[in-house]
């Protein structure tokens, strides 16, 4: 069975930086595309970034690209989010997910999650 157990999360200022970890196990972490979704309180999930099989290629999201880097330790089963120049905006909950067919990978859709990890940016 699928796990993803993310970690990294807490309390930071504007500005800060935070890197979050997802740990994978019970599947071939390797040959699964992997995301970052998020979900503000009282809104529904966003997606943040996800990441390929093939050569790890990243993308992201508008609100996200060139703060946040995703990448992945296939060695370590472990998928990454560095977040850097926090903003309030980015307070949620910050799930991992992966995708096992590049169809559901292109349209964002996800085959299982995590627990989730809380970010919450603030003053």
């Amino acid at each position: 069975q699928e796990q993803l157990v993310e970690s990294g999360g807490g309390l930071v200022q504007p500005g800060g930086s935070l890197r979050l970890s997802c740990a994978a196990s019970g599947f071939s972490f390797s040959t699964h595309y992997m995301s970052w979704v998020r979900q503000a309180p009282g809104k529904g999930p966003e997606w943040v970034a996800n990441i390929n099989t093939v050569r790890n290629m990243p993308r992201y999201a508008d609100s996200v690209r060139g703060r946040f880097t995703i990448s992945r330790d296939n060695a370590k089963n472990t998928l990454y989010l560095q977040m850097n120049n926090l903003k309030p905006e980015d307070t949620g909950l910050y799930y991992c997910a992966l995708t096992r067919s590049y169809k559901d990978y292109v349209e964002n859709k996800y085959d299982f999650w995590g627990q989730g990890t809380q970010v919450t940016v603030s003053t």
